[in-house]
């Protein structure tokens, strides 16, 4: 199979820099590492080819060689990139990486960035029917002056002269040795003379991201989704954490949940809920008629199927209902005829026409009759 151009390959222009091309290469090649991508052979090939390319690409003379005769330069074995064929590439690939990739050196190794999390407010209508806003949240993204290394560009981290670069010293008494953080470089194997100024040797930024958040229909307080990728960027080119995105839906001032059921306290006069009466009733898709039947009694719940949240996207649940609470209300600031209509009404009624409250009367009556005994 014919080879590709390899600034095809990263991704640049005949004309890109040595700083482009390092920035092209590590993106490639920290996309498909073997260490990222276990068993992907077709991974495995694109870090090959990729670090082929950069291997001539990053080197002034062999790069010269490449742009005048292509692959045919280095056909035969003569200067073919890859590890270990060449003199330099170590060198280009620790200028490029650090110690991401390596192995066993203190505390320098790839570090993956933190989780975030994001409380997201919204109402009840966008929690029922989904939506997608847009949220802004602080996080840490990889320098770009330093690519996350923390030295200032065109230098490097150097290896700390007291471990050695492993990040422990080993002190011996006696018999015995004792292995610890080295206080100098803090167990990280480097120190950066000269810190990058934008990030101040962190390899890292602050900056405000602006995600866009699809919210299923169906959501509740507390749920979350996850964004993977969207948290802090990783220590020297670690992967990034995730976003965990929390809902929390705000009160209503008309329905309460439960679940994928609704809720709704319907207030009618006391001469309504006597007679009957034919009422509108709000639900989240439009008003609704519900008939309240003559001889309604306070707290009497009413079931409107299917009205309740579609809760079929969200762990496998169902349609809830809306459940309507009647509530009769006294009346208040009565007239003295009212006052009086109302007396002249409850002295014409019988015990058959309050039978709760006949029962109580003659539950109370029992209870009295048997303390006297």
């Amino acid at each position: 199979m014919a080879k590709r151009d390899y600034y095809d390959v990263l991704g640049v222009d005949r004309g890109a820099s040595a700083s482009e091309i390092k920035k092209a290469f590590r993106r490639v090649a920290m996309k498909h590492h073997p260490d990222r991508n276990e068993g992907n052979v077709e991974a495995e090939e694109k870090f090959k080819e990729a670090s082929e390319a950069a291997e001539v690409l990053l080197d002034a003379e062999k790069r010269s060689t490449y742009d005048q005769h292509g692959h045919a330069a280095f056909e035969g074995g003569g200067g073919r990139g890859g590890f270990g064929n060449s003199g330099n590439f170590g060198s280009i690939f620790e200028d490029v990486f650090g110690d991401i990739f390596s192995g066993g050196r203190g505390q320098s190794q790839v570090h993956r960035g933190s989780d975030l999390k994001y409380i997201l407010d919204i109402t009840l209508e966008e929690a029922v029917r989904g939506t997608n806003p847009k949220i802004k949240i602080p996080t840490l993204v990889e320098c770009m002056s330093c690519l996350g290394s923390g030295a200032k560009s065109g230098t490097k981290p150097m290896a700390c002269v007291q471990c050695g670069g492993s990040g422990q010293i080993t002190a011996r008494q006696g018999f015995f040795s004792l292995q610890q953080t080295c206080p100098r470089c803090r167990g990280k194997g480097k120190i950066i003379s000269d810190p990058c100024p934008p990030c101040r040797g962190q390899g890292r930024v602050e900056e405000k991201k602006t995600l866009s958040v699809k919210v299923p229909p169906g959501v509740d307080t507390g749920v979350r989704l996850r964004s993977t990728g969207n948290g802090d960027a990783g220590v020297r080119g670690g992967t990034s954490g995730d976003l965990y995105v929390q809902m929390n839906v705000r009160e209503h001032p008309i329905f309460t949940r439960d679940g994928a059921d609704l809720y709704c306290e319907v207030p009618i006069s006391f001469v309504n809920a006597a007679l009957g009466e034919q009422l509108e009733i709000p639900t989240l898709e439009g008003k609704v008629s519900l008939k309240v039947p003559a001889e309604t009694q306070t707290g009497k719940l009413f079931r409107l199927k299917g009205k309740g949240v579609d809760m079929t996207q969200i762990r496998g649940g169902g349609l809830g209902d809306l459940y309507c609470k009647i509530v009769v209300e006294t009346p208040v600031n009565l007239s003295e005829d009212q006052k009086a209509l109302l007396r002249a009404f409850a002295g014409d009624q019988d015990a058959s026409q309050s039978p709760k409250h006949a029962s109580w009367l003659n539950g109370v009556k029992r209870f009295i009759d048997a303390l006297r005994d």
